[in-house]
């Protein structure tokens, strides 16, 4: 260790208050965190690219200090997906120290990244409280059946008025319209549960109908219209 001249010159004084970390909570504990190895927990957070045309939502289940599962969803880039791809195999195994400085390939996950770090390190993670936290799986279950992320696609103009194109419970296929022409509910098709009564042996026909839904006072509608057409 090299210390400047002044520094040399200097008569020690005793660091008389110093009691170490402050703890955070991890998984139902408080956590005096000192190294890397004493972090555990799962969270989810939000990052965006430097042009801010896309956006990640990064959720991570940390067991200490090692990442043990990523889930990694992105909207807005289709370049975004197949840095997705490549993120969920970086992640994994990784310590949060070492992701926060690895190149997870696009601006957004890396921003995802930076901020679930700080989640982490300030004890602010979803499972702060929970005793042993959350099992490895447990970041899935944000997706529900099917496994599929949920999107809201919503479009508009002055001019022509609203357009739902896409909601939690899936593709919407048509939007009812009451006497003033306002949307009053929405037809859709689960494009999970199609894909999963294809895979089950169904027909695309008999997977399309059995997969349809609706929401809202549908029944009610004086006309429904093709959101993407009409």
């Amino acid at each position: 260790m090299i210390y400047s001249r002044e520094v040399e010159e200097m008569c020690p004084v005793a660091q008389g208050v110093h009691h170490g970390a402050a703890p955070i909570p991890e998984e139902a504990k408080w956590v005096q965190v000192k190294e890397v190895k004493d972090i555990s927990g799962l969270t989810h957070g939000v990052g965006w690219c430097a042009p801010q045309q896309g956006a990640c939502k990064l959720t991570l289940n940390v067991k200490e200090g090692i990442i043990q599962e990523a889930l990694v969803e992105t909207i807005g880039c289709s370049g975004m997906t197949h840095s997705a791809a490549m993120a969920s195999e970086i992640l994994p195994g990784l310590t949060v120290m070492e992701a926060l400085n690895t190149d997870l390939v696009c601006d957004a996950i890396n921003t995802a990244m930076r901020e679930l770090f700080l989640q982490i390190v300030y004890g602010r993670s979803q499972s702060a409280f929970s005793e042993d936290g959350l099992p490895v799986g447990a970041g899935l279950e944000d997706l529900g059946k099917g496994l599929r992320s949920q999107v809201g696609t919503m479009y508009g103009t002055l001019k022509k008025g609203p357009r739902y194109l896409e909601m939690a419970e899936g593709y919407v296929t048509g939007i009812a319209l009451d006497a003033d022409d306002q949307i009053i509910g929405y037809q859709f098709v689960s494009l999970g549960k199609m894909t999963d009564f294809i895979k089950k042996g169904d027909d695309p026909n008999t997977a399309w109908e059995k997969a349809k839904g609706q929401y809202g006072r549908v029944a009610d509608a004086v006309k429904i219209i093709d959101p993407r057409k009409e």
